[in-house]
C-alpha cells in the first residue's frame, strides 16, 4: 500500500519523530529570529516562538478558545462524517464494477480538479445558514480523496481471492462484505487521513464568513486587531489538533491491518 507506506509506517520510532519535531520547532525559532527581530519586520515579532506560545497558553485559559476548538472540530468530524458516508459506498462500486468506473472515473476526476473554495459562493446561495455551508464546502473538498482512495484498495485485492470465492458460489454482495470493505478498510482509513488535512484547509477560510467561532473565526479576529501572537497561537493550534486527529486514526489503520498474504 504506497500511501500508508508514506503516512502509516511507524518503523522509525518515536524517538525519531520526536528529534523531528525538535528540528521543525528549531527552524521556526531560527527562521522567524533572523526575520522578526529586524527593525522593518518589529511589529510583527509576536510571531516568534515565545510570545506565541505565551498567547496560546493564555488562551487555553479563556472559554471563546474551548468553545471555537469544539465548533471546528464538530464542523471537520460532521463534514469528514457525510463524505465518508457517500464516498466510501461510491469508492467501493468505482473499484468493484469496472463499467460503473468507466462511466464516473472522469467526472470524479474533473470534480477534483474543481479549488473546494471555488464552491464557496454556491454553498453562500444554496444553504441558508453559514454552519450547512460550510458543511458542504468540506464534504466537497473531502469526498473525492475518499472515493478515490477506497476505489484503489478494491483494485488492489487479489483477483486469485474473487475467483475463489466465486468457485465456492458467493455473489456480488458476499463478496463485497466478507473481501472487498475487509481488505480495502486501511485504504478508507487512509483516506480519512488525507481528507482530514484537505478539510483543514477548507475550514479556515470558510469560518472568515459568518460564524462567530471556530479557529479560522479566531485567527481572522487576530489579524483584524494586528494580535499577531494570538494569530500564530491560533495556527499552531490548529496543527496540534490536525496532528492528533490524524494519529488516532493512524491508530485505527495499526489495529485494523492485517496482512491478507499470511
Amino acid at each position: 500500500m504506497g500511501l500508508n507506506a508514506v503516512f502509516g509506517n511507524r518503523d522509525f520510532g518515536w524517538k525519531y519523530e520526536m528529534i523531528g519535531l525538535a528540528g521543525f520547532a528549531c527552524l521556526w525559532i531560527l527562521v522567524a529570529g533572523f526575520l522578526f527581530t529586524r527593525p522593518e519586520f518589529s511589529r510583527f515579532n509576536g510571531f516568534l516562538p515565545g510570545p506565541t506560545l505565551k498567547a496560546l497558553m493564555a488562551s487555553t485559559q479563556e472559554s471563546r478558545f474551548w468553545i471555537s476548538v469544539f465548533a471546528s472540530l464538530k464542523r471537520i468530524l460532521i463534514g469528514i462524517g457525510l463524505a465518508a458516508v457517500m464516498g466510501v459506498p461510491i469508492g467501493i462500486l468505482v473499484g468493484f464494477y469496472p463499467r460503473f468506473r468507466g462511466l464516473s472515473y472522469s467526472s470524479i476526476q474533473f470534480v477534483r480538479m474543481i479549488s473546494p473554495l471555488s464552491w464557496m459562493p454556491i454553498a453562500i446561495l444554496l444553504f441558508a445558514s453559514f454552519e450547512s455551508a460550510i458543511y458542504f464546502l468540506i464534504v466537497m473538498a473531502t469526498i473525492c480523496p475518499i472515493i478515490l482512495n477506497t476505489a484503489i484498495g478494491v483494485l488492489n485485492i487479489n483477483p486469485q481471492w474473487i475467483k475463489m470465492a466465486l468457485n465456492q458460489g458467493a455473489n456480488n454482495f458476499q463478496l463485497i462484505k466478507t473481501i472487498v470493505i475487509p481488505f480495502s478498510l486501511p485504504y478508507m482509513l487512509t483516506s480519512l487521513r488525507l481528507a482530514l488535512g484537505v478539510a483543514w484547509i477548507v475550514l479556515v477560510p470558510a469560518e472568515f464568513l459568518g460564524v462567530s467561532s471556530g479557529l479560522g473565526y479566531l485567527i481572522n479576529d487576530a489579524r483584524d486587531t494586528m494580535e499577531y501572537d494570538k494569530l500564530m497561537a491560533m495556527i499552531i493550534a490548529i496543527g496540534v489538533l490536525g496532528f492528533s486527529l490524524d494519529r488516532i486514526i493512524q491508530r485505527l489503520q495499526h489495529t485494523f491491518s492485517w496482512s491478507w498474504n499470511e
